[in-house]
């Protein structure tokens, strides 16, 4: 037996673990304490939902977009062929707590090399989860050792097993033809489109979901889809075909959490109720129970409270703005948005 199906044996003994022997957080949250809850999105925006959540659940999981093009996710793609690691790093840091610990291991994943050679700009915690990957074969299970090595609260899927590529349909893209539709491909790209984003899709079209994430989006208690990027972040979930089956059929709550203000680029524009209408466009069956929106961020709440109305929605809105002012969350109050609405909308059971 070589050195390195040694070092396999015993890195699956530790990952066949972590499926045998959940974390009491875990067990507390399957015995009903508290909800089981599914976080789906990318980048900044879903980081910011799951410092919140992990704060108020022990059951939380994230489903993360493996679209990512850009910087160090970008390059270890091209090169490796691998799944783009930056988001799920980001939610693995944002997972991390608030002791000296956490916050120690999320600052060391979240550490970027600077050198005038191949390491600039790639960050510590990319090559960890695309170490695991190659020696471990398995993307779930590397996952969960990384997030046991960080002491995560919560678990992070990729939302498909295979590299994706974001593709958009553009109008105005070139500024000298302003009505032609033009096709965009890559997030990094689209993300910063100038021109109005008419739709995206997927490339493949119809990408294998993660097994383990769709059955921790049929098992949830609550289901929260954003804030992030929205064309590039947020609706991707709904692209995946057996992950937007199971996000209809669930018998979850949903919540849909919008932005503090739209995004250069992509949604530049946008009120609140235009993302809810793209978002419907994009997956006409996909009702939710709560749209979440920050009370300064909406103009106009009759057309907000009718266009959350036509998804089945009610508008919850409450200060999740950082008080400095930033178009960021604050991570406490978003905490504090979720709870009262996992408290006022939820089924009775123990953890209300």
């Amino acid at each position: 037996m070589t050195n390195r199906t040694v070092r396999l044996h015993r890195l699956r003994r530790v990952t066949s673990a972590l499926g045998s022997e959940p974390s009491p957080r875990a067990a507390r949250g399957r015995r009903g304490a508290t909800p089981k809850v599914v976080a789906l999105g990318g980048g900044m925006g879903l980081s910011a939902s799951l410092t919140a959540l992990r704060r108020i659940t022990g059951d939380l999981t994230a489903v993360v977009t493996v679209a990512d093009d850009g910087g160090s996710s970008g390059r270890l793609r091209e090169e490796l062929g691998v799944l783009p690691p930056g988001d799920l790093r980001k939610a693995l840091a944002a997972l991390c707590g608030d002791d000296e610990w956490g916050q120690t291991w999320s600052r060391v994943i979240q550490h970027r090399f600077e050198s005038k050679g191949d390491l600039h700009e790639h960050a510590v915690g990319n090559l960890l989860i695309v170490a695991l990957w190659e020696q471990l074969g398995d993307h779930v299970q590397a996952l969960d050792l990384v997030g046991k090595l960080l002491g995560a609260h919560g678990r992070v899927l990729p939302m498909s097993a295979v590299p994706l590529e974001l593709q958009a349909l553009v109008r105005g893209h070139d500024p000298e033809r302003p009505d032609d539709v033009d096709t965009v491909r890559g997030q990094a790209t689209v993300a910063l489109t100038p021109g109005e984003v008419q739709s995206v899709h997927l490339v493949p079209h119809d990408p294998p979901a993660v097994p383990e994430a769709v059955a921790a989006v049929r098992d949830a208690d609550w289901v929260v889809l954003g804030p992030g990027s929205w064309f590039s972040s947020v609706i991707p979930h709904l692209l995946v075909p057996e992950l937007l089956d199971a996000l209809v059929e669930t018998k979850a709550r949903r919540i849909l959490s919008l932005n503090l203000a739209p995004q250069p680029g992509e949604t530049e524009g946008f009120s609140p109720q235009r993302h809810l209408e793209v978002l419907a466009r994009h997956a006409p069956k996909l009702a939710f129970d709560v749209v979440l929106a920050d009370q300064a961020a909406v103009p106009d709440l009759p057309e907000l409270a009718d266009a959350a109305k036509r998804l089945g929605a009610t508008v919850e809105l409450a200060p999740v703005a950082r008080p400095d002012g930033a178009p960021k969350h604050d991570p406490e109050l978003l905490a504090a948005a979720y709870d009262r609405i996992f408290r006022m909308h939820g089924r009775i059971g123990p953890w209300r």
